[in-house]
């Protein structure tokens, strides 16, 4: 493994952490709901809320890994319950 100052040496950019963000229409279709389920789901707590991607503007979204995170934990639940 190479040290940052050598990356930075041999022209290479470090290694970052790699983010996906998910809009509103991709999260409702992942988790196949209508976009009041949707809404419904984050007013009532059940789905974590959405951030706002640029200060100030209109558009938010999620972490894709954090989706991808609570539908693994909503299968964890809904396995105990059988």
């Amino acid at each position: 493994m190479l040290t940052k100052d050598k990356q930075q040496h041999l022209g290479e950019e470090p290694e970052r952490p790699q983010f996906a963000i998910v809009r509103h229409n991709q999260v409702k279709r992942k988790l196949q709901v209508s976009s009041a389920k949707l809404y419904a789901m984050v007013a009532d707590g059940l789905f974590p809320r959405p951030f706002q991607l640029i200060p100030g503007g209109r558009a938010k979204g999620w972490l894709e890994a954090d989706v991808n995170q609570w539908i693994i934990e909503r299968k964890r639940r809904s396995e105990g319950e059988q």
